[in-house]
């Protein structure tokens, strides 16, 4: 290892079971020497093995719900008292979609659920840097990550109202991101990853065929979630203290791929 996050501190939202990115990247964050307070929603805790990470990389849980302020502020106050001081970095690795979980069409939208996955997956993202920008609680040359995915751009169609919610985290991180690098020297971006195998990502309708064909479009095939973390690690380091309000794309090219030979001899 390089030691790129010794000394650094921080929280790190989602953080569910050992397929988790968020769990990947808690373990490298530790790995390169840094420290942090590990949080989700009291419902999650009960359904991951998040007590298990914490014991493997000495780490103490707070748990909140990212969807409420109340609980951002305890969060936040607490983890600068447990850690000692203001924060270097922070990852939010928040999704959920009750209509994807309901089989509720997109043209069917119920729009009680809507709101309630467009607050967990997007609306949180604002509250945790209000929060953070707020209590002054980020050191200078900070990095704050969210983790989004491509459908922000181009149509998945299974993939549901979660498209809409990745759009709108893709905009809070430009938007707050402007003020949180005038103000307090501190960068804001998200990732977009290939699709991944976690818990939340299998719940997706016809997630498998998600994985197959951007795994055959993508010259270097799909980054994984080791390799999602390997990033995160970068991007909290001081080796990109000038990268923010960008939407980072982490999936072996299929971005930027037009059409592969392996999919032109699938259908050929």
């Amino acid at each position: 290892m390089y030691n790129l996050l010794k000394g650094k501190k921080g929280i790190i939202f989602g953080a569910l079971d050992e397929n988790s990115i968020a769990s990947k990247t808690a373990e490298r964050v530790h790995e390169e020497g840094g420290k942090f307070v590990l949080t989700n929603a009291p419902v999650a805790m009960r359904m991951g093995q998040i007590k298990n990470l914490a014991e493997k990389t000495g780490s103490e849980i707070i748990p909140a719900d990212a969807t409420n302020m109340e609980d951002l502020e305890n969060l936040v106050t607490k983890a600068m008292e447990i850690l000692g001081g203001k924060l270097d970095f922070v990852l939010h690795s928040i999704g959920m979609s009750v209509n994807v979980r309901k089989n509720i069409p997109y043209t069917e939208s119920n729009y009680v659920n809507t709101e309630k996955g467009w607050d967990v997956s997007a609306l949180s993202f604002h509250k945790v840097c209000q929060v953070l920008y707020r209590n002054d609680a980020m050191n200078e040359w900070g990095s704050i990550v969210a983790l989004t995915y491509m459908a922000a751009q181009r149509t998945f169609p299974d993939y549901n109202d979660m498209a809409d919610n990745k759009a709108y985290l893709e905009s809070v991180a430009r938007s707050f991101g402007y003020f949180f690098g005038k103000d307090k020297k501190v960068r804001v971006n998200t990732i977009s990853q290939s699709p991944t195998p976690t818990t939340a990502g299998q719940g997706v309708k016809g997630f498998s065929g998600f994985i197959a064909y951007a795994d055959a479009m993508s010259p270097l095939g799909n980054a994984s979630a080791q390799d999602c973390a390997d990033y995160t690690v970068s991007l909290f380091s001081d080796l990109t203290r000038k990268v923010t309000m960008q939407n980072l794309y982490h999936d072996g090219g299929f971005s930027n791929t037009g059409v592969s030979n392996e999919v032109i001899q699938r259908f050929s």
